[in-house]
C-alpha cells in the first residue's frame, strides 16, 4: 500500500471512530397516561424498549397521583438493565384540569450530565396551553437544551400555540435548543416555517407515529404527529428511527396497554 493510499485509509478510521463516538442516543415517546394504572408489567415494557438509548423525552405523564411516582417506578426498571438511570419530573402544567400533565425526561448518567434544573416554560404559558419542559444536558464538552412538548390535539388546532415556538431560539438565545414531542401536527404544516427559515429541521418526514384503531392491508398507523426539530448549524441528524413495538404483541389492543403512539429516535452529533 503506498503512502497516500495509507494516508487516506487511516484518515477515514479516524473520521469514522470520531463520529461513533461523538454521539447521543434521543428518544422521544408520548407514553398516554402514564401512571398508577400502568403495571410494573408494562413498565417493564417500556424500559426494555427504551434501555438502548442515552436520553428519554416523555410526554403525557399523569399529574396527580401516581405520575411520577410511575417515573420512579420505570427508572427502577432500567436501572436493573445494566445501566444507571437518573430523572426528572416537571410540574402539572397550567392547564385546565382535564388537559394537565407532567413531562419526564430519563438519562444514562454514564453518557450524560443534567446541567442545572430542568423547567417549564413560563413566558408563553398562557398561550401554550401545555408548556415546554426544558433540561439541559452535556456531552462531552457540549451542552444542549431539550424543549419537551405535547400539544394540544388536531381538533383544538395545535398550530394556535405551536406558532409561540418561533419565538423561543430569540429568548434563549444562548442555548442549542432542540424541541422534541408529540406535536398533534405534521412537519409539513406552515406553522413550522419560521423555525425552518431558522435553520431547524424535523427528522422525520412523512413519518406516522400514532396507532390506528385497527391495522389495514398496509400500516397499523395513522398520522404524523410525533417529531423531533434540530438547527442544523448546531447538530446533526443520524439514524432517525420508529420503533414499531406493537409488533411485539398479537393485537393492536394489547400493543394499546402501552400506547396508542410508537417512539422516535434520533443519533445527535453536537457540532
Amino acid at each position: 500500500m503506498n503512502r497516500n493510499k495509507l494516508f487516506l485509509l487511516l484518515y477515514i478510521l479516524l473520521y469514522a471512530c470520531t463520529w461513533s463516538y461523538a454521539q447521543v442516543k434521543i428518544l422521544s415517546w408520548n407514553v398516554e397516561n402514564l401512571g398508577k394504572s400502568k403495571p410494573d408489567s408494562t413498565l417493564a415494557f417500556i424500559a426494555k424498549t427504551i434501555k438502548e438509548y442515552d436520553i428519554v423525552a416523555l410526554q403525557e405523564v399523569v399529574a396527580g397521583y401516581g405520575g411520577a411516582q410511575a417515573v420512579a417506578r420505570l427508572a427502577d426498571q432500567l436501572n436493573q438493565t445494566g445501566a444507571k438511570w437518573d430523572y426528572t419530573i416537571s410540574n402539572p402544567t397550567t392547564s385546565s384540569s382535564y388537559k394537565t400533565e407532567r413531562y419526564a425526561y430519563l438519562w444514562k448518567t454514564s453518557k450524560v450530565k443534567k446541567i442545572g434544573e430542568a423547567w417549564l416554560e413560563d413566558n408563553y404559558a398562557v398561550e401554550i396551553d401545555r408548556e415546554p419542559y426544558y433540561c439541559t444536558f452535556q456531552y462531552q464538552n457540549n451542552t444542549f437544551t431539550l424543549a419537551n412538548f405535547h400539544a394540544i390535539t388536531k381538533s383544538k388546532q395545535p398550530e394556535t400555540e405551536i406558532k409561540y415556538f418561533k419565538f423561543l431560539p430569540a429568548q434563549y438565545a444562548n442555548k442549542k435548543l432542540i424541541f422534541l414531542g408529540d406535536f398533534n401536527c405534521p412537519q409539513s404544516h406552515t406553522v413550522f416555517n419560521p423555525l425552518k427559515k431558522m435553520g431547524y429541521q424535523s427528522a422525520f418526514i412523512n413519518q406516522k407515529t400514532t396507532l390506528k384503531q385497527e391495522c389495514n392491508t398496509t400500516t397499523c398507523l395513522a398520522s404524523e404527529f410525533d417529531n423531533i426539530w434540530y438547527n442544523t448549524q448546531h447538530f446533526t441528524i443520524k439514524n432517525p428511527e420508529a420503533l414499531l413495538f406493537y409488533e411485539a404483541f398479537d393485537t393492536l389492543a394489547e400493543a394499546k396497554t402501552i400506547s396508542d403512539h410508537i417512539p422516535i429516535a434520533v443519533t445527535l452529533f453536537v457540532k
